[in-house]
Parts: structure tokens; sequence; C-alpha cells
């Protein structure tokens, strides 16, 4: 069996090493063209280039704008793959390149389907404090994430659970699922069982001001955003330190009881807690990282503030 891979991001990075290291016959990789990133807007390869590189590898690989372009497909026809195996790509893949491998085009999916369609379907669970989330592997359609379910399977998420402990966990899911799928492949053709299309939801990807913290909302929904986008991109407020206002991001926190407040008043501030009224409720704040320095505990970083903080 030969596999050519479709992936960017670091989710998909994580496990096409994987597949690499346990000796899966991977004979190419297409992922995203190389972009400006950072402040110096410096050409940076995406994650599974980066991971490629630093695993020194020689597989192939193809960085298409469009992969589903004539010439691109053309140039990918030629590798000759009985499988693409598509993981957090980027890109719809059209129907000239679903019908050209012998055994289909297999995408890697994050959640349960067909809950949470989209782009971000890690973090949208999170935000929406979902208990539970999976991998599904589906036949893919040129409808996005709406193919025929080939296997699935559910894991819990626990309540402080953030998208970087998550993640990892999903990638574990996503290489035993895929381990099983190619067995089974090399036996013969899997039927799929089609997705209930009623019980669709959409996962978009998320945006900048997603990111910033309303503390009128809820602690449970503050939390959840935390959760959501922590490490990165950051769930965010503006805090003032002596005369000047910085961006403080909240990386770890925990729902607590505590006296009612207006949104956003500090309850407790020592080297123990860092407490915040909410809409409802209040949110213990347990890792945060100043702006310009690095994630610290609240004790740590209460024991290097020398200077008044107030929320704004």
């Amino acid at each position: 069996m030969r596999i050519l891979f479709f992936g960017t991001s670091s989710f998909a990075a994580r496990i096409l090493q994987a597949l690499i290291e346990n000796g899966y016959p991977i004979v190419g990789v297409v992922t995203r063209p190389d972009r400006p990133r950072g402040r110096n807007l410096q050409l940076s390869p995406p994650p599974v280039k980066e991971t490629l590189q630093l695993m020194k590898s020689q597989l192939p690989i193809f960085q298409p704008e469009k992969a589903s372009a004539p010439d691109a497909a053309e140039m990918l026809r030629a590798v000759n793959a009985d499988l693409f195996l598509v993981v957090a790509y980027g890109e719809i893949i059209k129907q000239n390149l679903l019908s050209m491998p012998r055994l289909g085009c297999v995408n890697i999916h994050a959640s349960l389907l067909p809950k949470y369609r989209g782009a971000a379907p890690i973090q949208r669970c999170l935000m929406a404090g979902d208990k539970e989330t999976g991998i599904t592997l589906i036949e893919m359609s040129p409808q996005m994430d709406a193919g025929a379910i080939l296997a699935k399977e559910a894991i819990p998420i626990p309540p402080e659970m953030t998208f970087g402990e998550l993640e990892p966990k999903l990638c574990a899911l996503s290489i035993a699922l895929v381990e099983k799928l190619i067995k089974q492949l090399e036996k013969g053709p899997i039927v799929g069982t089609p997705q209930d299309h009623s019980l669709a939801t959409l996962a978009p990807k998320l945006l900048a001001e997603e990111e910033a913290i309303d503390w009128n909302r809820s602690a449970a929904e503050i939390h959840n955003q935390i959760r959501a986008l922590s490490p990165k991109p950051g769930a965010w407020c503006s805090v003032r330190v002596g005369g000047e206002i910085k961006r403080l991001k909240i990386k770890k926190s925990l729902v607590v009881d505590a006296p009612a407040a207006l949104p956003g008043t500090l309850i407790a501030l020592d080297k123990a807690h860092w407490i915040v009224a909410c809409g409802t409720g209040s949110l213990s704040l347990l890792e945060v990282q100043l702006e310009g320095k690095k994630t610290l505990a609240i004790g740590e970083f209460v024991r290097g503030l020398h200077e008044p903080l107030l929320m704004t």
C-alpha cells in the first residue's frame, strides 16, 4: 500500500511523525505553501513541513497553492498512491482528487461527527464545555466533513483539561484508529455508515476577537474560553500595572465560590489566590502570562509583582 499524506497543522504533524516512525508506507506529503509569519514576516514552513525537516525525512513534499488545480492534480497523480490520508490540511479537496486513489480518501477529524464540522473542532468542543469528544475517520466527499463514517471513538474531557492537554490524546487516538483502518483496507474495501446530516453542527475557524475575555459572561463560560485557547493563542484581559495598561493572558483557571461583586472586580489577590468576579460566579486564575513575560503559576506571578495591579 502506498499512502499520500495531506496535512498542515501541528495536529497533523504529530500524526504524520508517528506513522512514519511506526513504519507505515507514506510515499509523499502534501502541505500548504510556506507563509510569512512573525513581526519580520519571515517566510516560514507549516508545522508538517517543519516536522519533516527536523526528522531529516527524505519524503517528497508537495506545496501547491491549490491541490485540486489541474497542474497540481497531475503532479499528485504521478505519485501513484493507493490511499490519500487527510488531516487538518486546510483546503476542501475536490472530486478530481477524491476519485484518484484506488482505496479512496480518508479524513481524520477531531470530533464525533456529525458534531463540529469545520476548522476548529477541538477548541469549539472545549468552549461549549462538552464532557466528551473523539476522533472520526470518514470517507471524504466534496462537502466539508460530510462523508460516510469508517471508524469513530470517544474519549472523556475532564472539566479542567485545556486544548494543549487534549490535543495529544486525540493524536494518539487518531494513530490507533488509522493503524486499524489500514489493516482493514489491506483485506478489502470498507463500507462506511452515512452521517445523519440533520445533527450536524459547525466548528468555524477561531477569530481574534474571541480571545478577549468579557467578565460580564459567566465564570463557566470564561473558564471554557480559557481552556479552549490555552496555551495558544491564549484568552486575555487588560490590566493596569503601575501606569501602564498591559495584556494578560490567562492559561489556566478554576470556577470557585466567592462573594458576589461587580464583574471584573478583584475579590482576592495574594500568594495563593487571584479571584475575579464574573457575570455569574467567580474565577480563580491559576496560570497567567503578562505581556512580554513568561507564563507563571499564580504564586510565582504574585511574588514577582512589585506594583499595584488593577483589572481594566
